[in-house]
């Protein structure tokens, strides 16, 4: 019987993909607009006039941002477009959300993680971890370390950039693994090698799982944030926010290693070799450098401005002069920018040319910005910010609460919007579902009499478990292009952990914690 050649099983899969999402653009590009305008003709005799128009138009923006006929950040513009065209708000109103001072806390937080990422730090931090006496050669803690370093970098700079800094690292040692075989006269393959299946799912899955400790780690936090003060007018803290995202952080890792690690263990004890290529890696980053120091000056600066809140609550307390002074004064969106631009005024050495040069320059700053990301932020709060000024927040919210049986407890609230979040994060952008589902959670909390802290974090803390599909995060489609991961097994060790993460994790953390806390 012949053997299935893995190339060629990654090229059709590929394929099969591509036609998929042909479809799934054409489908929507067709059925948005066809779907937004039944509901414009649909009557409606509760909601007022601006609320039926803006019903109708995020139904057009849902359905887009869920099947792509056009760019993310072009579908979250084209929504308050036409809110202003069809005379829902003024224009004011309806663009206002696009300085919101959360966009200038994650442009911020854009333009350190670049200036770590071009001075080398990230790789520093990475490879200081993997390489540590305690990982050596032994397959299990280096299948821990590598997730560690995924972590903790996650937490501070773009998931994405983070998987694929990592990404090469696991494949070197992989590949020494396969050497280490060879050499023993035992022939691998890694397309089929559980352990390399497992080395790179706990790298994607740790990147996301890191995301969750800051509220610049991922998208889905900030929006949430964001959404809290917008619609609600509750601030939540940088450092409150690690305190619920650091007990979450924790136990999803574990989670995922203790599944991973028995799902695709290592058949050998040893992986020789393993410690000096990282070792390899490690020394050869030479010693830090002007800029490298400059840049964590910056970092630390932005971080103790950050969490100094968080201090001053616990040694002077909530109602603390000084608190409410330095709240005023250095809020999260200017401690951000702050750390953002010293480093345009911090020497970084010289070029090659000779000339002294900043630790980031302007082209590598605007680089680093994900431009796209802050559009799609802002026009996810301007749709929900319309939503509540126009009543379509309170008219969706009496409807779920009356489908929960009008009188749902927090439990119930908090876990079907963290089955909602986690599912529709599966299916398309995280952040996308994160500005759909958001509105919508609050909204619903808000029409039960409850806090809407508990199930706005629920909702940020579930879109970031997207660990069944290549397509639901930038780090698993990174991982699945290496074709060390079959769909069948990235489904299989994505629903486990999407679940026990829901149950076991996010429902108690923000039934409970966030109770404590607030």
């Amino acid at each position: 019987m012949a053997t299935p050649n893995p190339d060629l099983a990654a090229i059709e899969e590929a394929e099969r993909n591509s036609k998929f999402d042909r479809r799934r653009r054409l489908i929507g590009a067709i059925c948005g607009p066809i779907c937004a305008l039944l509901v414009w003709l649909t009557p409606i005799g509760s909601l007022s006039v601006e609320g039926h128009k803006l019903l109708a138009i995020m139904t057009l923006v849902a359905l887009w941002w869920i099947t792509e006929p056009v760019p993310i950040p072009v579908t979250s513009l084209l929504g308050p477009t036409l809110c202003v065209v069809f005379d829902v708000v003024k224009m004011k109103d309806a663009f206002a959300a696009f300085a919101n001072p959360t966009i200038f806390l994650f442009m911020g937080g854009f333009i350190i993680a670049k200036a770590m990422m071009v001075n080398g730090i990230d790789k520093r931090i990475s490879y200081g971890i993997v390489s540590m006496r305690w990982v050596g050669d032994n397959p299990r803690r280096i299948f821990f370390a590598v997730g560690l370093a995924c972590m903790l970098c996650s937490g501070w700079i773009s998931n994405t950039a983070t998987a694929a800094m990592m990404f090469p690292i696991a494949l070197g040692l992989l590949e020494a693994i396969r050497e280490m075989m060879a050499a023993k006269g035992k022939v691998i393959s890694l397309k089929t090698y559980k352990y390399a299946t497992g080395l790179m799912l706990m790298t994607a899955y740790a990147c996301s799982i890191g995301g969750v400790l800051t509220p610049i780690g991922t998208p889905p936090n900030i929006i949430m944030l964001g959404f809290l003060d917008e619609l609600c007018h509750i601030n939540i803290g940088f450092f409150q926010w690690m305190i619920w995202g650091f007990a979450a952080m924790i136990i999803y890792f574990v989670i995922a290693y203790i599944i991973l690690s028995r799902m695709f263990p290592a058949d050998v004890k040893r992986i020789e070799g393993a410690h000096e290529f990282v070792e390899e890696k490690r020394k050869a980053l030479g010693r830090w450098t002007l800029a490298q120091k400059n840049t964590m000056v910056g970092f630390l600066i932005a971080v103790v401005l950050w969490i100094t809140p968080g201090v001053l609550s616990i040694v002077l307390g909530n109602g603390s002069a000084v608190l409410k002074t330095y709240n005023r004064l250095f809020p999260e969106a200017i401690a951000a920018m702050i750390g953002a631009l010293v480093l345009f005024f911090l020497p970084g050495g010289t070029t090659a040319e000779g000339k002294r040069r900043s630790v980031i320059t302007w082209k590598q700053a605007v680089e680093g910005v994900e431009w796209g990301t802050l559009l799609l932020f802002g026009g996810g709060l301007a749709m929900g910010g319309m939503m509540y000024s126009t009543g379509l927040s309170q008219w969706i919210g009496d409807n779920i609460v009356a489908w929960m049986g009008g009188n749902p407890s927090e439990l119930t609230l908090v876990a079907v919007f963290c089955v909602v979040s986690l599912l529709m994060s599966e299916l398309t952008s995280h952040t996308a579902a994160t500005n759909m589902v958001g509105p919508l959670a609050i909204g619903a909390a808000v029409a039960a009499g409850f806090s809407p802290v508990p199930v706005a974090v629920g909702v940020a803390l579930s879109a970031s478990l997207g660990f069944m599909l290549p397509v639901s995060t930038p780090p698993n489609a990174i991982v699945y292009a290496s074709g060390y991961v079959p769909i069948t097994k990235m489904i299989k060790t994505g629903v486990v952990i999407d679940f026990i993460g829901i149950a076991f994790v996010t429902i108690p953390i923000v039934l409970y914690l966030v109770a404590a806390v607030m």
